[in-house]
């Protein structure tokens, strides 16, 4: 598997928007992804990259010295496979490297999956 991590671009939005459209009954508008990475200075952007291929995507935002993920998702093709766990501690070392000091997310309480990953960390 030659999964690349790397920074989110405009270029991305729109296989971005569709990974978010099978990941989530309320998913972001494109709008929203292209405002986190042309006019959010708080926001930090990136995909999993396979192949040339969106398998999944992370957006954390930097406030003072708390990152907050707003929103994580793996392709439902690629899910079990350690994407989503890379995807946060890629993030999540990238946040520290900035000023973080502390993270916080919100999961669905149904979200057994996301829950037992986030345990992890």
């Amino acid at each position: 598997m030659n999964l690349i991590l790397r920074k989110m671009t405009v270029d991305d939005v729109p296989a971005v928007v569709e990974l978010d459209q099978k990941s989530f009954s309320l998913p972001w508008p494109e709008r929203s992804f292209r405002f986190e990475l042309t006019d959010n200075p708080a926001s930090r952007c990136w995909v999993a990259d396979l192949d040339g291929k969106i398998v999944g995507m992370i957006v954390v935002w930097l406030i003072v010295d708390e990152a907050h993920v707003a929103t994580v998702a793996t392709h439902p093709d690629y899910r079990r496979q350690g994407i989503g766990k890379r995807l946060l501690a890629y993030a999540l070392r990238q946040m520290i490297q900035d000023g973080a000091r502390s993270s916080f997310l919100e999961v669905r309480e149904s979200n057994l999956v996301a829950q037992e990953m986030y345990q992890k960390f």
